[in-house]
């Protein structure tokens, strides 16, 4: 079903809501959860997390209408900063026109490791590890049945000599968790290996752990920009493009700016995965490592431009094992609501959208960056912000914002003064 959500931003969050209603994009509980502000119950709180005071609320909007791999998706948000919805919805709708995004899961399995130190024969323990590769992925497999009868399970086994300081022999574990991120099942597993691993090998187990830096969990987002959808005019849509391009070059050369330029990626994606019920930490920390894997520090994407073809394409890979599946997902209703409205897509399909959000969220930065400034949207952002801590209501806030962008610098008591000022003159 098409929907034009044209003015959608322009409505008031229950008019928002009536439209999702309208198009049924969501199912009746889960609709009543958001209109009614139903969010994550105290006492469920209280047993998800220690010394529990309250809930802490965050803004819960959507970014629509993205294009990935032919179907469209409503895109749940979680986030405070400003214009980061905006700029999503903004990208999406551009690449739309130019046949949305493409995905490709390169695998979808995670990682946990097992330390081992003061190993007597290393090339003895490396041989016998080897050898009881089938009894040991075996083992792993009985410490936790119920993901191999749901079709995963342990995959493989491998081993590394770290020498240093302190010689470590490792043991990496590869399992597919299916549509859990597979904390729990991987550490079950690892714990599991710790004892014959320490028989084989003679050596002591530091830790055993699942690792963040999920390799074999790989995802490509990639899209296509035609440069009339850039600028009707084609000399400036073409330099757009080009900027566009060395600004990606920038990011991949000095780490200044990558660390920025990364950032911007995960303004999306994390705002994504807190809308999910998904672990944002593990998965920046994972994306931060990748971004050094070739031996330094750099941007994440790749912008390049064909102008025979008068196209921008822009690619990003990232490890991505999102979880559709366990931890929280199903305690937090507004969670619950938010796979309602992207159709409850599995683990591998919500991997694709995490990454298809990223690469527009840095499409929108980027040409924001290089043809009109960063500021140029942030200030009206900041303006509104500003009005709203000077205590305006809401049909104030306009006025006011519009006052303070015509000051060259302005502040919370500029938009205080602005506001006493008008409130004098009704």
């Amino acid at each position: 079903m098409k929907i034009n959500w044209t003015g959608f931003s322009k409505k008031t969050p229950a008019e928002r809501l009536e439209f999702l209603k309208a198009h049924e994009l969501l199912q009746d509980e889960n609709w009543q959860n958001l209109a009614n502000q139903y969010y994550l119950p105290l006492e469920t709180a209280n047993q998800m997390s220690e010394n529990v005071l309250s809930i802490l609320a965050l803004p819960y909007s959507i970014a629509p209408d993205f294009l990935i791999d032919e179907q469209v998706y409503q895109v749940p948000f979680v986030t405070e900063e400003p214009s980061v919805v905006a700029a999503a919805s903004f990208a999406a709708k551009i690449i739309k026109r130019s046949g949305g995004f493409k995905t490709k899961i390169h695998n979808r399995q995670m990682i946990g490791q097992v330390a081992l130190y003061d190993v007597p024969d290393v090339a003895k323990a490396l041989e016998q590890i080897q050898n009881e590769k089938s009894a040991l992925l075996k083992l792993a497999n009985q410490a936790h049945p119920s993901i191999v009868k749901r079709g995963g399970g342990a995959r493989e086994l491998r081993t590394d000599f770290l020498e240093g300081e302190t010689d470590f022999l490792v043991v990496y574990l590869v399992v597919d968790t299916q549509e859990a991120m597979g904390a729990n099942i991987l550490n079950t597993m690892l714990e599991a290996l710790k004892e014959r691993l320490e028989e084989i090998t003679g050596g002591q187990s530091l830790m055993a752990i699942l690792s963040n830096y999920a390799t074999e969990a790989l995802v490509t987002a990639s899209c296509e920009i035609d440069f009339h959808s850039l600028s009707r005019d084609k000399a400036e849509a073409e330099r757009t493009a080009q900027r566009i391009v060395l600004a990606s070059q920038f990011a991949k050369q000095d780490p200044y700016r990558a660390s920025t330029h990364n950032k911007g990626i995960f303004n999306g994606i994390d705002a994504v995965l807190l809308a999910t019920g998904n672990d944002w930490r593990a998965i920046e920390a994972g994306a931060h490592a990748y971004a050094a894997h070739d031996g330094a520090y750099q941007g994440l994407s790749q912008w390049e431009v064909d102008l025979e073809e008068e196209k921008l394409y822009g690619q990003l890979t990232l490890p991505m094992p999102v979880a559709a599946k366990g931890g929280s997902i199903g305690l937090n209703p507004m969670v619950v609501a938010s796979f309602d409205l992207l159709g409850q897509p599995t683990a591998k399909e919500l991997a694709s959208i995490v990454v298809s959000v990223g690469l527009a969220q840095n499409f929108a930065a980027l040409r924001a960056l290089v043809t009109t400034g960063i500021q140029a949207g942030h200030m009206k952002l900041q303006a509104k912000s500003l009005a709203l801590l000077a205590g305006a209501q809401e049909d104030e806030i306009a006025a006011v914002v519009a006052e303070l962008l015509k000051e060259k610098q302005f502040n919370q008591a500029k938009a205080k003064e602005i506001l006493t000022k008008m409130r004098k003159e009704k």
